[in-house]
């Protein structure tokens, strides 16, 4: 298998999704993962802020000679993707696209978030490959700052959720997709209130699968998103945050298993005109 040094960037706990299903299909994989935990969460803000946001992240993970680049933030990867592939002097793999690939139904939901939505980045994508599909995209504004929040029994995710769900099942879609890499934290509480004919699609797992070109033939077969106890699977990744590295180390702890080394940096430096 090729050792690679793979850099991923997301605002918060969210890309630990993203970075779970790469290392569960190519583990002992070097990894280098960015949370821009000062600004969390992106998808509230407008799509200029957005750009030099991505921006800053992307220079600093390029002076850490990074192999290659996984946009692990559906908000950035729809708004942004061509200041990746501009300023990354490596390939970048994105969400959107891989999970685009693998849609086969003729109707389809997405979760994301309000700047993911107003750019309709997977509606476009996905008719890139199958362009009489008919795609819905909900905005989902409260499920990052509850994820982030760390408490996944708040009552209010349970209300939010009932609602984003409600338009998707009104248009009797097929598949959702969790068009957000915080999203995938909550596919146990969206399975219990979807009917069992509606498939959930991580793009994660996708994109993984398009990881196979650089890093080899997988050794391990992917696995859905759970709380883990394998801390080997991340002992080649260090973790980067912009605010409140004891914050994230602790929230951190309860997807990764174990309480990860996090090391404090600032992106301010690194700003350039995008």
């Amino acid at each position: 298998m090729n050792q690679v040094k793979l850099g991923l960037f997301d605002s918060g706990v969210g890309g630990l999704t993203v970075l779970y299903q790469l290392l569960k299909r190519h583990p002992n994989q070097h990894c280098i993962y960015l949370a821009d935990t000062a600004r969390v969460p992106y998808g509230q803000r407008d799509a200029s802020e957005i750009r030099s946001i991505a921006g800053e992240a992307i220079c600093w993970l390029r002076q850490q000679k990074i192999d290659a680049l996984v946009m692990a933030c559906n908000t950035t990867n729809a708004v942004a993707y061509d200041v990746a592939v501009r300023l990354a002097d490596a390939p970048v793999y994105g969400l959107i696209d891989s999970a685009a690939r693998c849609i086969q139904s003729k109707r389809v939901g997405v979760l994301a978030t309000a700047a993911t939505v107003s750019s309709r980045a997977y509606t476009l994508q996905i008719h890139r490959y199958s362009c009489c599909t008919e795609v819905i995209e909900q905005a989902c504004p409260d499920f990052v700052p509850l994820i982030e929040k760390g408490n996944l029994q708040d009552p209010q995710i349970l209300l939010s959720a009932r609602s984003y769900l409600a338009p998707l099942l009104a248009a009797n879609v097929e598949t959702i997709v969790l068009g957000c890499t915080h999203y995938p934290i909550l596919e146990p509480l969206l399975r219990q209130l979807l009917p069992s004919h509606v498939n959930l699609v991580n793009p994660a797992c996708a994109l993984s699968s398009r990881l196979d070109q650089i890093f080899g033939s997988p050794t391990v077969k992917k696995a859905p998103f759970t709380n883990l106890t394998e801390k080997d699977l991340f002992f080649r990744s260090l973790f980067y945050v912009t605010d409140s590295s004891e914050s994230f180390a602790e929230a951190a702890t309860s997807y990764l298993g174990y309480k990860p080394r996090v090391e404090l940096i600032s992106l301010q430096s690194e700003s350039r005109s995008i």
